[in-house]
């Protein structure tokens, strides 16, 4: 019997991630109203860390309601996340730094190093596990993106801050509001499809590099880099959609001087791709949980280069 089969109704319908994700929300708005109306910095670094964290730490406690074996604990679970998102983190800002430099390709580089170090940073942290699940696998993969993304948020936001004109609160706050509203559609989103994945290629002591791992691991580093690019993808498209318009261009690729119906087409083709990537992403893990359904536990009969976790049998 599944963990989540075990939880009696009367839990269910206690919701614990709502009453986080409320009280959160609740003292976010409180910390933005108290320091709009004292101007005091001090509380900047509360405003970033609750707007930053709350989505993905709310999302990560919903997901642990629906943990499929006794091995997903809330320890291990709040280790990926911290330990995972930091890990993967510090591993993308090294390796992106020194890899990467100005090109078309340049989305593409991030997708494909931001995935590989969660994957990593994932397997290293559930190594040990002994009986691993497809579900298990997907909510513990989630559990690193959603740490990698309130980190990544943070830094967003705390950028934002700072302006030409000085601090600015409002940009702060825009930041945090739109990151939060796409978080649950980014690295959480991508690197639980991943997670399911490596846990359904695996045995009690070796994660196997399969196929399916890799085409996978292509697969949402390729949703990541048309997510990260769908803003300079949907001026293009702008661009050519609107041959007969007159535009100016600044140095940096910028449109200085948009015409009226280049300002109207703009967003509406860059939220629509971001739609497109999101439908994808969420039609591919949800494919999965449902196949994921009924699935025995354990090893697997994949084939492939075994990644041995130093796990003996017990």
């Amino acid at each position: 019997m599944s963990v989540s089969a075990a939880v009696t109704p009367g839990v269910r319908r206690r919701r614990p991630w709502l009453r986080m994700f409320t009280i959160g929300l609740v003292l976010w708005v409180a910390t933005v109203a108290a320091t709009v109306l004292t101007g005091n910095p001090n509380l900047i670094p509360t405003v970033v860390l609750l707007g930053s964290f709350l989505v993905p730490v709310t999302f990560v406690a919903w997901a642990f309601g629906r943990r499929d074996t006794g091995e997903l604990t809330a320890e291990l679970l709040f280790s990926t996340f911290v330990t995972g998102g930091v890990l993967g983190i510090l591993a993308a800002s090294v390796l992106e730094a020194y890899l990467l430099a100005p090109s078309p390709l340049l989305f593409l580089g991030v997708g494909l190093i931001e995935e590989a170090v969660k994957l990593a940073a994932l397997a290293v942290l559930t190594r040990h596990l002994a009986v691993k699940s497809v579900r298990d696998g997907m909510i513990l993969g989630a559990a690193v993106g959603f740490g990698f993304a309130a980190l990544e948020s943070a830094g967003y936001a705390f950028t934002a801050l700072f302006t030409a004109d000085g601090l600015s609160l409002v940009q702060l706050v825009q930041t945090e509001l739109l990151r939060g509203l796409l978080a649950p559609l980014g690295h959480g989103l991508w690197t639980a499809i991943i997670g399911g994945v490596l846990f359904s290629a695996s045995t009690r002591d070796h994660f196997i590099i399969t196929v399916r791992l890799v085409l996978t691991y292509l697969g949402v580093s390729v949703l990541h880099a048309l997510w990260d690019s769908m803003h300079g993808l949907a001026r293009l498209l702008t661009l050519l959609l609107t041959t007969g318009e007159t535009y100016s261009q600044g140095q940096n690729g910028w449109l200085v001087s948009p015409t009226a119906a280049q300002v109207r087409l703009f967003p509406i083709l860059e939220y629509a791709g971001l739609a497109v990537v999101s439908a994808v992403g969420l039609g591919w893990l949800l494919m999965m949980w449902r196949r994921s359904r009924g699935a025995s536990d354990g090893a697997t009969a994949a084939t492939g280069w075994r990644v041995p976790t130093g796990v003996a049998p017990q």
